[in-house]
């Protein structure tokens, strides 16, 4: 009995999912740049783009560094700290086949790391399904040397 009661759930929550992501159109954003780590502080430039074939109205990309950031520095308008090791931005709105939304960060570090992982990764894209995340996560490992980390 409670097998079904649980296939049964696992086949609503399944089938409103799959619903709300026909319902909200499908979109392909992408999340490119650089990062650079030097004498404790960190630069992350961002692109964010959107392949279509839907608009997207407003996403949210969410950037985790391995190391804790120094309290009380500013964000820009569009960005706001999750946690001192997580920064989270609104992209704007983003058309299909050619929305481009730009980042820049300049932040310093907490102590002085010889490295940090920096994940990039889409938070939210307002209901659009995006079935190609594999150009919207990336996972970079920067060395304190001032030199761009591409990804």
């Amino acid at each position: 009995m409670l097998g079904a009661v649980l296939a049964a759930v696992t086949l609503v929550v399944a089938g409103a999912g799959a619903a709300g992501a026909v319902a909200g159109g499908e979109a392909d954003l992408s999340h490119h740049g650089q990062i650079s780590l030097w004498d404790g502080r960190v630069g992350v430039w961002l692109v964010s783009e959107n392949h279509g074939p839907s608009d997207v109205s407003q996403a949210t990309v969410r950037i985790a560094f391995s190391a804790p950031m120094a309290g009380g520095q500013e964000l820009p308008p569009a960005c706001l700290w999750s946690s001192d090791r997580v920064v989270s931005c609104r992209t704007g709105a983003l058309r299909a086949a050619g929305g481009v939304g730009e980042l820049a960060l300049d932040l310093r570090t907490a102590a002085l790391p010889d490295e940090m992982t920096v994940e990039i990764s889409t938070a939210w894209r307002d209901g659009v399904a995006d079935r190609n995340a594999r150009n919207d996560r990336h996972r970079v490992l920067v060395l304190a040397t001032g030199d761009p980390y591409v990804f």
